[in-house]
C-alpha cells in the first residue's frame, strides 16, 4: 500500500470518517484538503438508484451551472456559410464545414464540443468511428445538434455540460475549480443535483439519490448528505 504523502495525511485529518457533511461544509473542505500546486478541478460522484441496462431507467442531460465550469472548452462549430459569422461571434474556436470534416477523417480531435445543424448530421455519421470513442458526436439530446448554432455555442463555453450514468449507476461531473469560493461550488453542485432530480425516471422505485462525493483531482471524497441539497 502506497505510503500517504504529509499533505495527504493533514487532509485525511480533517476529514470525519463517517460523517455526512452539508454541501456547504464539503464545499469548504474541499478546498481545505486539496494541496495541487495546479487549479484542481472539483469533481461530483452521484449514485442513483437506477438501473441503466433498462432504457427506460438511463439518466442523461444537460445542465448550466450558474458559475461555469472553470475550464477553456475548445468548441467547433461545423455549419453552414449562413451561421459561421454568429457562431464566430457567439465564441467558437473553430468555424467552418468541410475542411473540418477533412481533419477530422485524418484523425484531428483537438477540441472539446462539437455544434453542428440536424441537416449536417448526414456528413458528420461518417465521422463516428473517430468522434464516438471520443465523447466527441453531436447529439440533439446534448443540445450539439441544432438550429441556433451561436446559442449553442455560447451555452456551452459559459457553462453548460452534458452527462450520462454510467453502467455502475453513477454519473460523474467536473463542478468547477478549486479556486472557486465556497458558495460558487456550493450553488454548482445543487444545480447539477437538482438537474439529476429532476430526470428521476418514473420506474425508479425507493431511494433515487444514493450517495454524493465531492473531490478534487487527487483529493479525498467527501461523502455530502443529500438532504442538504434536496
Amino acid at each position: 500500500m502506497a505510503k500517504l504523502t504529509k499533505n495527504q495525511k493533514l487532509a485525511a485529518e480533517k476529514i470525519e470518517a463517517g460523517k455526512l457533511y452539508t454541501v456547504a461544509e464539503a464545499a469548504a473542505l474541499v478546498k481545505e484538503i486539496t494541496t495541487t500546486k495546479f487549479d484542481a478541478s472539483v469533481d461530483v460522484d452521484v449514485r442513483l438508484g437506477v438501473d441503466p441496462r433498462k432504457a427506460n431507467q438511463m439518466v442523461r442531460g444537460v445542465v448550466s451551472l450558474p458559475n461555469g465550469t472553470g475550464k477553456q472548452v475548445r468548441v467547433l462549430a461545423l455549419c453552414t456559410p449562413d451561421q459561421e459569422a454568429a457562431a464566430k461571434e457567439a465564441g467558437a474556436d473553430y468555424v467552418g464545414l468541410d475542411e473540418y470534416i477533412e481533419k477530422i477523417k485524418g484523425g484531428w480531435t483537438d477540441i472539446d464540443v462539437i455544434i453542428t445543424q440536424p441537416q449536417i448530421m448526414g456528413k458528420i455519421g461518417a465521422l463516428g468511428r473517430v468522434l464516438g470513442p471520443r465523447g466527441l458526436m453531436p447529439n440533439p439530446k446534448s443540445g450539439t445538434v441544432t438550429m441556433d448554432v451561436a446559442k449553442a455555442v455560447k451555452e456551452v463555453k459559459q457553462g453548460k455540460i452534458d452527462f450520462k450514468v454510467d453502467k455502475f449507476g453513477i454519473v460523474h461531473t467536473s463542478v468547477g475549480k478549486v479556486s472557486f469560493t465556497p458558495e460558487a461550488i456550493k450553488e454548482n453542485v445543487v444545480e447539477f443535483v437538482q438537474t439529476l432530480i429532476k430526470l428521476k425516471p418514473a420506474v425508479s422505485k425507493g431511494t433515487y439519490i444514493k450517495s454524493i462525493y465531492l473531490s478534487s483531482t487527487m483529493s479525498q471524497g467527501i461523502k455530502v448528505d443529500p438532504k442538504s441539497i434536496e
